[in-house]
């Protein structure tokens, strides 16, 4: 049986997973820019050099995230949210409920003893329920977006903050920094703010067994424990949570080789 392959090419950074049976060979990230399939194709490359095998040896490759439709050698597109529940499910079988934080959009969903994605619920257009509000309060206080988190949690006093919109929420981290506010408790503040928006989608599912946290946002300390704080759960962060929907692409890759797809 050949190798599988799974891409997702999010929004800000696209990342694949290469596998054999259920061995990860290995795996990429990079930005995303602005030629998905370029993009797509180098992460392609890197992976087949990474697992040492022959480009004929891929015999099946499953593409999910903002920009899949653009990964023209994909033989197959599934949506975010199901990579998302079948990469969690692979490495916390108990994990039932789920948020995902992207770099645009939140999305939080429910998973099935099969690590079937059966419900979700995307957050809204804003950006203040994504990623993208840290990026903007990064920028505004001159600080690289993977310093934020582990400055925050030295705050004694978060602020609170008055809207979950971005464009308003930078207005006002402005105004609160002309005030005297520190930056740890600014960003104290946004992390506990996201994390409140986030966490109100999975309240609204109703949050079952294990409950995780995946996306590029879980790789923020901070936000991870304004997440708890707010929720009062012992979350599941995967080690590389970031990698979760390349790895259920691959994973979706695997069976359907398993089940007899066509072989290219």
């Amino acid at each position: 049986m050949g190798s599988v392959i799974g891409i997702d090419m999010g929004s800000a950074y696209s990342e694949g997973i290469i596998m054999a049976g259920n061995e990860v060979l290995g795996a990429y990230e990079c930005p995303s820019g602005g030629d998905y399939q370029g993009t797509a194709e180098r992460i392609e490359k890197a992976l087949i050099t990474q697992a040492g095998v022959h480009p004929d040896r891929i015999a099946y490759t499953v593409a999910t995230g903002y920009g899949s439709k653009r990964v023209g050698f994909a033989d197959e597109q599934v949506t975010d949210v199901s990579c998302h529940a079948r990469g969690l499910f692979f490495l916390h079988p108990t994990v039932r409920t789920a948020v995902d934080i992207g770099d645009l959009h939140s999305k939080a969903f429910r998973i099935d003893e099969k690590g079937n994605m059966t419900s979700f619920l995307p957050s809204g257009k804003c950006a203040g329920g994504s990623g993208r509000i840290l990026k903007i309060i990064a920028k505004v206080l001159q600080l690289k977006v993977e310093e934020i988190g582990k400055i925050s949690l030295r705050s004694g006093s978060p602020v609170d903050f008055n809207t979950g919109c971005a464009v308003f929420a930078e207005s006002e981290a402005i105004s609160r920094i002309s005030e005297g506010v520190s930056k740890e408790d600014l960003l104290a503040g946004i992390h506990r703010a996201l994390a409140a928006q986030v966490h109100s989608l999975a309240e609204r599912l109703g949050i079952e067994g294990d409950y995780a946290v995946t996306g590029g946002g879980a790789r923020n300390v901070g936000l991870i424990e304004a997440m708890k704080e707010v929720s009062g759960f012992d979350l599941v962060v995967p080690e590389d949570p970031h990698m979760t929907a390349a790895l259920g692409a691959a994973i979706f890759a695997g069976e359907r080789l398993e089940n007899g797809a066509m072989v290219p």
